[in-house]
């Protein structure tokens, strides 16, 4: 059955989440995000699409996007999950898809929602329990705040019109809310999470139970975590498995 069309907007705004297949971690260092940045520069040149925000979680990205004068954003899209992937994919001796099928997207249509789509973005990481927005290295939290920034990533000029400036902004940002946008987000896999989901594959052994297994039946417990969402540091971690061995299975 061939792919439904994108909807369109009348205005041009998006919000889009492309998120790892079955969980899986999209960056595992701050190299990888630094180049996810990077692409996102370049194709959004390429592609003459408009980033307005961005959140790069650990297992999934939201961005905020405009392009009522090109209506490429399925191309954009298109081109970040193709070259990310042949990056990670290098780098990590991962085989297989590693996006969840195409990006998911929403239409922004009216100022109110560009608004709640805007701070919700940001303010993941917060809810997610890792951080306070403003502390979050991998958001465009500190690109707003001034009208000229003509290298930044990011377009906050009718942002910074709607809200008022960068007083006005942080008073928005900190507002107590309840945005929810596509759906609602689950926390960040903690420790204690990691832990429990071990305990259950494992059938109650600690992680360390897979050092006495032969290679063969090592990596297929490995790759089972893996597929469960552990990142490959928390895999590392808890079974005392180097991290060159897991990132290979």
């Amino acid at each position: 059955m061939p792919r439904m069309p994108r909807k369109t907007t009348s205005v041009g705004y998006m919000h889009v989440i492309c998120r790892g297949i079955g969980k899986q971690v999209l960056f595992e260092e701050e190299m990888d995000y630094k180049y996810f940045l990077k692409l996102l520069r370049r194709f959004s040149e390429e592609c003459n699409v408009t980033l307005v925000a961005y959140c790069l979680m650990e297992n999934h990205v939201h961005l905020l996007v405009n392009d009522l004068h090109s209506n490429n954003i399925s191309k954009f899209m298109q081109k970040i999950g193709v070259t990310y992937s042949g990056y990670y994919n290098r780098k990590y001796d991962h085989s297989g898809h590693l996006f969840q099928d195409r990006s998911r997207s929403e239409t922004v249509e009216d100022e109110r929602y560009l608004l709640t789509v805007f701070r919700y973005i940001l303010n993941n990481p917060q809810k997610a329990g890792i951080c306070p927005a403003s502390s979050y290295r991998w958001s465009s939290y500190h690109s707003f705040g001034s009208q000229k920034r003509p290298n930044s990533l990011v377009d906050t000029s009718l942002l910074y019109q709607l809200i008022g400036g960068k007083k006005a902004y942080q008073e928005y940002m900190n507002t107590e809310n309840d945005d929810q946008c596509m759906e609602h987000e689950l926390p960040i896999k903690d420790d204690q999470w990691a832990k429990s989901v071990i305990h259950r594959c494992l059938c109650g052994k600690s992680g360390t139970f897979l050092q006495s297994l032969d290679k063969k039946e090592r990596n297929e417990y490995l790759r089972l975590l893996r597929r469960e969402g552990l990142t490959i540091r928390q895999i590392a971690r808890f079974t005392g498995i180097g991290r060159n061995i897991v990132q290979r299975v």
